[in-house]
C-alpha cells in the first residue's frame, strides 16, 4: 500500500480554527496507536521516509532531513488549524509506521479539515493505515469536534482511493488543476465523510 496524499502547506480558509486538543487521550486500536510529532521522532521518521521515496513519488514528499522534520512537526504541533499523527505499529513497539494529519481546520458553521495521510513502505500492505483512518475520524469527530472531514486524492492514486473508500468517504467531485504537486499543477478527487456517515457505519 503506498504512502498517499499530504498537503500541510495548503492555505486555510479565513475563519475561526480550533484550540489544539493536546491533553486528549488519543485512540488506540489492536494494531497501531496515534501519538503526537515530537522532536525525538525526527531520526525515525527522515530514515522511514528516505526508505519510502519510491513508494511516495509522485504523490507526496514528507521530509527526510532532520531539519525540515523539525519545521514540519512543529507547524503541526503549533498551529491551530492543524492536528498532526504519528501511527505507531504496537506489535512492533511503537514503531513508526505512516501518519495521519489534518490540515486546513475549520470551526464555526463548517466544522470540517482536509486529511493527508501516508503510510511508510516497511508497514504497507497489512492494515495499518485502514486502521489508523478509523482512529482519526475518531478523535476528529469525538473530541476535535469536526463535521466533516475531505481526502482530496489524485485519479491516478488507486490505492488512496481504495483506503479512503474502505473508511466510508463518498466521492463528491472532481477539481482540475487543484494542487501544485511534483511540479505540475495536479487534478484530485474529492472525497469526504461526515460524523453522520461514520455513525451510520458503526
Amino acid at each position: 500500500m503506498p504512502a498517499f496524499q499530504d498537503h500541510p502547506d495548503n492555505p486555510a480558509p479565513a475563519a475561526t480554527a480550533p484550540a489544539p486538543a493536546t491533553a486528549t487521550r488519543l485512540p488506540r486500536g489492536p494494531l497501531t496507536s496515534l501519538r503526537r510529532y515530537t522532536p525525538e521522532d525526527a531520526a525515525e521518521f527522515t530514515a522511514r521516509a528516505r526508505e519510502s521515496r519510491a513508494l511516495h513519488h509522485p504523490w507526496l514528499s514528507p521530509p527526510t532531513s532532520e531539519e525540515a522534520y523539525a519545521v514540519y512537526a512543529a507547524r503541526l504541533r503549533q498551529s491551530p488549524d492543524r492536528e498532526g499523527f504519528l501511527v505507531g505499529e504496537r506489535a512492533a513497539g511503537g514503531a513508526i509506521a505512516g501518519f495521519v494529519n489534518i490540515n486546513n481546520i475549520v470551526l464555526g458553521a463548517f466544522r470540517c479539515g482536509a486529511l493527508g495521510y501516508g503510510a511508510f513502505a516497511h508497514a504497507a500492505g497489512r492494515g495499518v493505515m485502514s486502521e489508523a483512518i478509523g482512529l482519526v475520524l475518531e478523535y476528529a469527530f469525538g473530541p476535535l469536534g469536526l463535521h466533516r472531514l475531505e481526502a482530496n486524492v489524485q485519479p491516478a492514486n488507486a490505492r488512496s482511493i481504495a483506503l479512503v473508500r474502505r473508511a466510508g468517504f463518498r466521492l463528491e467531485g472532481f477539481s482540475p488543476d487543484f494542487l501544485h504537486i511534483d511540479g505540475a499543477w495536479r487534478d484530485h478527487e474529492r472525497w469526504a465523510i461526515t460524523a453522520e456517515m461514520l455513525a451510520q457505519r458503526e
